[in-house]
């Protein structure tokens, strides 16, 4: 069986990073049921929202068991692998690494495990805080040697909370998740278990989705609602922000670590979420429908056809259609295959390789005058490249529509954007850009049309990325990102100490002025 490495992209034009996923968490008790099957099925619906490792962890109420490795989850378990890992209850998770590097030793669900009880935890989000977290850790074990995750290597925020959650034998994990929880700052969905509880916690600023979900014989929670119906559960509602939520033979309850204070992230609606998904009570299919709608009345252009490039321009595209009068149609072919691929090209194919992924429709877009709908720009390679093929098939014009404002700011709530450096909307205006990708005019939506597209009040969402109005305060000493553990002292994780501080042949090992005014620098 072919084994992932930690380097699953998106990638097709060589060092084109487009907007990075989120992770995708899910939870299932059920008794009787084959919960090692759901959750499968349940990530393989979450797929889209990390690529780099996934794993299952599954508890009988006597012991918990974990398989998780590198790669997709097709592609890390078999009929072998999930037939091994009984029980009734089980969590899953699909990574895209945010806080700490894309390696086996970060891979989730992380265990921890105090006084004879053992706890797995999988976490979509990022913490702002580690270094804070970390400094709990160092004083819980006053030094001595830690073991469990933080030991083996892992230097994710998630094995943090871990640890933090596991360090008391006297507290259940209901208890310290109690007083924990409103100690993180930062975006965190996170689904943990025990032997015997099945447990679910959302931020109080609810920036990523989390939703609750019943089965006959038991409860699921889920990253997004689309995950609950393809197991065949009813969807109850979202988890609410600074909700935490337990599931045993006792059945649900639920407790309130902190008042909520909404900040939903707009990219969800624009780009991560699955269109069929349903966050507070909009579809994201119709938001990006009517994201479309705003940019041509925004954007209007004399045109022939509307083309959206797959698969997340598509509904934008519609809706361009729809308001504009222009017809619909369909510009591009993708090869639905080569979503993620192991093999790197060489440099010939790489100046080739987006026709990996899309190929233009000759015939249908042959002297007409296009407009070509995306959902984002980061570097503008990708767009360069789409533009030059369509006019190398004939295309009269191309004029260029993006469904979201200009991208200038990084994420530090579970998007792993392209650097400041890197994002072309941060040193170039509209104009230029548009020449920088070759297109006869370029718009993008405005940020009022973008949030009244979702529905949402604009001061419960969050528009960091676009407007750098970051809702969580950050970190004042710039000690975020996503190797800030693995350039921190590392005392606790191997005796060592490596300060920042410290140097070797005048080269500092410590953060430095790696995090340091990291969102000032362009």
């Amino acid at each position: 069986m072919a084994r992932g490495d930690g380097r699953l992209t998106h990638d097709l034009i060589h060092g084109e990073k487009g907007p990075q996923d989120a992770c995708g968490v899910f939870g299932v008790w059920a008794p009787g049921e084959d919960v090692a099957k759901l959750t499968y099925f349940g990530l393989y619906a979450l797929q889209h929202r990390g690529q780099e490792s996934a794993g299952i962890a599954t508890g009988d109420g006597e012991k918990i068991l974990v398989y998780k490795d590198m790669g997709l989850v097709s592609q890390v378990f078999d009929e072998t692998a999930l037939s091994s890992l009984r029980g009734h209850i089980a969590i899953g998770h699909t990574r895209y690494s945010t806080t700490g590097g894309s390696t086996w030793e970060n891979a989730q669900p992380t265990l921890g495990g105090s006084g004879g009880r053992t706890l797995a935890l999988g976490h979509n989000g990022n913490l702002i805080n580690t270094v804070e977290l970390r400094a709990m850790v160092d004083e819980h074990f006053g030094g001595a040697r830690v073991t469990g995750e933080l030991a083996r290597g892992n230097t994710s925020d998630t094995a943090l909370v871990t640890t933090l959650l596991a360090a008391d034998p006297d507290k259940t994990p209901e208890q310290a998740a109690l007083e924990l929880f409103p100690k993180l700052r930062g975006a965190f969905c996170f689904v943990f278990m025990d032997e015997h509880t099945l447990y679910a916690a959302r931020d109080p600023w609810g920036v990523r989705p989390l939703a609750l979900g019943r089965l006959e014989r038991g409860w699921v929670v889920a990253s997004e609602t689309a995950a609950l119906q393809t197991i065949g559960a009813s969807v109850i509602r979202e988890v609410e922000p600074g909700e935490l939520i337990a599931i045993d033979e006792d059945g649900l309850r639920t407790h309130r670590f902190a008042e909520p204070q909404p900040k939903g992230c707009v990219f969800e609606y624009v780009y991560l979420a699955r269109p069929d998904a349903v966050i507070r009570d909009r579809v994201v299919h119709e938001a990006r429908v009517d994201m479309g709608r705003a940019l041509a009345r925004e954007h209007p252009v004399e045109a022939d056809l509307v083309i959206g490039v797959p698969e997340s321009g598509v509904p934008a595209a519609v809706g361009y259609s729809q308001e504009s009068g222009i017809p619909f149609g369909q510009g591009f072919v993708k090869n639905a295959y080569v979503g993620r691929t192991f093999i790197q090209p060489s440099q010939t194919l790489r100046q080739l390789g987006i026709r990996l992924k899309l190929n233009p429709l000759e015939h249908t877009i042959r002297g007409k005058r296009l407009v070509v709908v995306d959902d984002s720009i980061v570097r503008g390679n990708t767009q360069r490249a789409q533009v030059r093929m369509l006019r190398e098939a004939g295309a009269a014009e191309v004029h260029v529509r993006i469904s979201s404002p200009p991208v200038q700011w990084p994420c530090f709530y579970g998007i792993d954007f392209a650097t400041r450096a890197e994002l072309i909307a941060t040193g170039l205006g509209v104009e230029e850009i548009r020449a920088s990708i070759g297109a006869d005019s370029l718009g993008y939506i405005s940020e009022a049309g973008m949030v009244e597209a979702t529905r949402q009040p604009a001061d419960e969402l969050c528009t960091a990325c676009f407007t750098g109005r970051y809702p969580i305060e950050l970190p004042e000493d710039g000690r975020v990102g996503k190797h800030v553990l693995e350039t921190l002292p590392l005392t606790v994780r191997t005796g060592h100490d490596r300060s920042v501080d410290t140097d070797v042949d005048g080269v500092a090992l410590g953060v430095g002025t790696g995090g340091a005014g990291a969102l000032q620098r362009p």
